[in-house]
């Protein structure tokens, strides 16, 4: 059977493009929405954020130092989530350190964990659409035979 050129774009984009982003989702999103919650909720270790630097790509984002109240060990080269708008180098900002791997999240709260919920969400699904994507054509290929 033929398969027209928008059929061929669907076909690309569901067996590639369906891993891909089960694979972003999972990998990218999955490790940080549970730490991402907590901060949501108030939980993990207060402390200072100290802005050190900015990267800019398609978004900025501020690097710097987290040192938590009370002692403990501190954080280098983290990002600070949600942070405030307007941040200076030396800026400092109070946040939590919830065990996100990339960073630490602003007291004042944001939308991080919708983002990471989000992409974690999109993961998944993407995920279980190929698997039946998968049993699908392994079943029509039974059906059909070699």
């Amino acid at each position: 059977m033929a398969v027209g050129a928008g059929g061929w774009v669907m076909r690309f984009l569901l067996w590639l493009g369906l891993p891909l982003l089960a694979l972003l989702g999972l990998a990218l999103a999955v490790p940080d929405v549970a730490p991402a919650w907590r901060a949501k909720s108030g939980g993990g270790t207060a402390g200072t954020f100290t802005a050190l630097h900015e990267k800019c790509g398609r978004n900025c984002v501020w690097h710097g130092d987290f040192v938590p109240d009370g002692g403990g060990t501190p954080r280098h080269d983290v990002i600070v989530y949600d942070g405030p708008d307007g941040l200076t180098p030396d800026a400092t900002v109070a946040a939590r350190d919830t065990g996100a791997r990339r960073g630490v999240f602003a007291v004042r709260g944001g939308d991080t964990w919708l983002l990471f919920s989000g992409l974690a969400g999109a993961g998944v699904l993407a995920a279980i659409g190929w698997v039946v994507l998968l049993v699908r054509a392994m079943t029509r290929r039974r059906r059909v035979g070699p």
